[in-house]
């Protein structure tokens, strides 16, 4: 359920954004095997039945929004970004934040995101 576009948008990364969001990418899957892949808005989009969540590369972070974030639960504290959005909550992750994240935490937020999806 990979797509050869985001391999490719992953390739042209380079330094800790690359690895980051590699890394989450990687957790995604390993949270979620069933979920798909997509490219829209130029950007790297995870899919169940509806859009789960999208890893963003920006300048200074690497953010991973999750399009229905408000109605999850969060006990780890991961949402650190959007916190005023009425649906999405978003994880802003700058450098050294990737190998510092609860990845189990993490990984139990996408399983959560996708059955919010059903």
């Amino acid at each position: 359920m990979f797509d050869p576009r985001v391999d490719a948008y992953l390739e042209e990364l380079h330094g800790w954004r690359r690895d980051a969001a590699s890394r989450l990418r990687q957790l995604i899957h390993e949270a979620a095997p069933e979920i798909g892949e997509t490219w829209k808005w130029d950007t790297p989009v995870f899919v169940a039945r509806k859009n789960v969540c999208a890893i963003g590369i920006f300048g200074d972070h690497v953010k991973v929004n999750f399009f229905k974030g408000a109605s999850l639960g969060d006990p780890a504290g991961l949402f650190n970004a959007g916190l005023e959005a009425k649906a999405t909550r978003a994880i802003d992750l700058a450098e050294g934040d990737a190998e510092r994240m609860d990845e189990a935490a993490f990984r139990q937020l996408v399983r959560d995101a996708v059955a919010a999806d059903r």
